[in-house]
This record gives C-alpha cells, structure tokens and sequence, in this order.
C-alpha cells in the first residue's frame, strides 16, 4: 500500500503543481502566454525533481501510465502491480486538478475549453513520450543517480520545444481536460494525445525487446 500511496500522492501533487503554476503564471504574466509558460515550465520541473527524489526510492517516482508499462514489459513491475498504478495514476491526477481549482477559488468542476489537435500537436505527442520514456529508461541503466534530474529538465525544456507542450502521460492528459484555465486540453482532444503516447511506447519496447534479442543471439 506504501507504494500505492507514493504513486497516488505523487501524481496529485504533480498536476497541482502544472496546474496552480498554470493559473499563477497566466495571472501574473497580465495575458503574455511566453511570461505564464517560463513560470509554468519553471515549477513543474522543479517539482518533479523534489517528487522523484522523495518518492523515487518508495514506488519508482512513475506519476505515468506509460512509465509504468514501460517497467512492466522490462520486467521491473508485475502485471497486477501495474493496474494498481494505473488506478493511482488516474485518480490521483483528477483529485490534484479539483484540489488546485479549490485553492485558487474556482469550479471544483470543470471542462476545458482550449484546442490541442492536428497531426504537427500529435507527432509532438509521440515525440515528446518517446524521448522521455527515452531519457528515464537510458538514465535507469547508466545513470540511476541522476535521473530526477534528467528527467525535470527534460520536462522543462519539452515546454519550450514541442508544439504540445510535452504531456507525455495519459493521466496527466485525461485530468487536464477536467480544467479550463492555461493548462487545459479539451476532452475531444484527449484521445488523440493517449494515441500518440500509447504508439511511442509500443515503439520503444519494440525497439527493446529487438535490442534484448540481438545481445542474446
């Protein structure tokens, strides 16, 4: 259960963070959308450092669902295991969007409202999913100590280069689309960014079963 709750606690944190950096950043940049990003890319990946390096050693530090089936098909996690994240991934996303909305005095309830569709925002989907699962998979073989921080910053920089602003997490997806502030993402555009993270895994476990096989031949 100790690790459940890590997973449960870690995600809700995380979107509190994306989300109340969001409405902060948007409030006090006075409408410019470069001035919200920097402070919303700024605190996420400075949280996401704190969240791995606390949790990390307790659950993983995953707050992912395809971090968690990525350590699956490696081995790393058993099936049941992985449901379980799964469940704490997704709901703990959710009840991080209504505890920010409950802080900064808004609808606990909300739908958003902002577009995020087209091939060029889902090419950057996958993109931005196959580099991270990329950077923490690399990083687990050959630098286990620095992965919090090789993984915030691959998240901070993947605001400022990706058209999607680099979700790269179905939870963090689906619980986005609960919000109509900077954050957002409209409900109809969700099954498109679950698409393209879902395809990028399946291509990087491809990719390291086909590497496993070839070092075993």
């Amino acid at each position: 259960m100790k690790t459940y709750f890590s997973e449960f606690i870690g995600t809700a944190l995380l979107l509190a963070i994306v989300t109340g950096s969001g409405i902060m950043g948007e409030a006090l940049g006075g409408g410019n959308a470069a001035v919200a990003l920097l402070g919303n890319s700024i605190a996420t990946g400075a949280g996401l450092y704190v969240l791995i390096c606390l949790l990390g050693p307790i659950s993983g530090a995953h707050f992912n669902p395809v971090v968690s089936l990525m350590f699956w098909k490696l081995g790393h996690l058993d099936f049941s295991k992985m449901l379980g994240y799964w469940a704490c991934q997704f709901s703990g996303a959710i009840l991080g969007i209504w505890i920010t909305h409950y802080m900064f005095g808004l609808a606990i309830i909300e739908t958003s409202e902002k577009s995020r569709a087209g091939s060029g925002i889902w090419l950057s989907e996958f993109i931005s999913t196959l580099i991270l699962l990329s950077v923490i998979r690399i990083g687990d073989q050959e630098a286990k100590d620095r992965v919090p921080m090789l993984v915030a910053l691959t998240v901070t920089a993947g605001y400022w280069f990706t058209s999607s602003t680099f979700f790269a997490n179905p939870a963090v997806a689906l619980a986005r689309s609960f919000t109509n502030t900077f954050v957002g993402i409209s409900p109809s555009d969700v099954p498109g960014f679950v698409i393209a993270e879902l395809l990028a895994t399946l291509l990087l476990m491809t990719l390291a079963a086909l590497q496993y096989k070839k070092t075993n031949d």
